[in-house]
């Protein structure tokens, strides 16, 4: 169980990440580095679907995230992410911030750029992430070559000395050889984390372990959340395979059943 305070360090917690966080103290991290579901099946376009309507034998995404779906209602899913957004920010510091990488796309012919979920957030910066190929069955727009990751920045919050001489559009390639089915880079988390002088990092949708890896990569500790038992062992397996094992290597903490 997570009591009151900051969980144990350098472990995945399983559960709801909304409902851990609120037994966390305020103020208790200093940042948080993330990449939600996107819910990429609830689509009004192809979605991941090619144009002669089979699906695109590669996307993964078709099956959502074990348990999860991944295709709640627009609303509904804004709803928990702008929920989640405020637990993080509960529990971050008052020099803290968020690394929130999410996915702009298509809706009904329009740009849907997530402004349901952070709007009213104080959003300081909007980082580019450069990706590299891709495949698009939609002929009503261009093929997307990047994703948004939304700085979220209290007050206090400034970069590690130096780190603001780079710029705000990063070209790193994705994720390769990861069973997960929507991996995130190690170099952007690392970017994300390398770039502050947090001593602990939070990741309330740890997959399949990426920020812990991050972390451990930068001398940091870190927190995990997840809610699949699948994705907590495929985590746990990854970070004892990138260096030492956590502190807590019994395996990943179990809120409920």
């Amino acid at each position: 169980m997570v009591a009151a305070g900051r969980p144990e360090l350098n472990r995945i917690h399983r559960g709801d990440c909304v409902e851990l966080m609120g037994r966390m103290e305020p103020g208790s991290v200093g940042l948080v580095v993330t990449s939600p579901p996107y819910n990429i099946k609830n689509s009004t376009g192809n979605g991941l679907k090619c144009g002669a309507g089979g699906k695109w034998p590669r996307a993964r995404l078709m099956g959502g995230y074990g348990a999860y779906g991944d295709d709640m209602p627009a609303e509904k899913y804004d709803e928990w992410q702008r929920r989640c957004l405020g637990a993080m920010m509960r529990v971050l510091s008052e020099d803290g911030a968020i690394f929130y990488n999410h996915k702009w796309r298509v809706q009904n012919g329009l740009i849907q750029d997530r402004r349901g979920i952070v709007g009213g957030f104080p959003v300081r910066q909007v980082i580019i992430w450069q990706r590299s190929g891709g495949i698009n069955f939609n002929p009503g727009y261009f093929l997307p070559t990047y994703e948004v990751v939304y700085m979220i920045a209290k007050p206090g919050f400034r970069l590690k000395e130096g780190a603001s001489k780079a710029g705000d559009v990063w070209k790193i390639r994705q994720e390769s050889g990861n069973p997960h089915p929507a991996p995130f880079p190690v170099e952007l988390a690392s970017r994300c984390i390398a770039a502050t002088d947090a001593a602990v990092v939070l990741d309330p949708f740890m997959g399949s372990g990426t920020t812990a890896v991050a972390a451990m990569n930068n001398g940091r500790g870190w927190i995990g959340m997840e809610s699949s038992a699948e994705y907590c062992a495929m985590a746990e397996e990854r970070i004892a395979a990138a260096g030492p094992p956590p502190a807590a290597s019994a395996g990943p903490e179990r809120e409920g059943n």
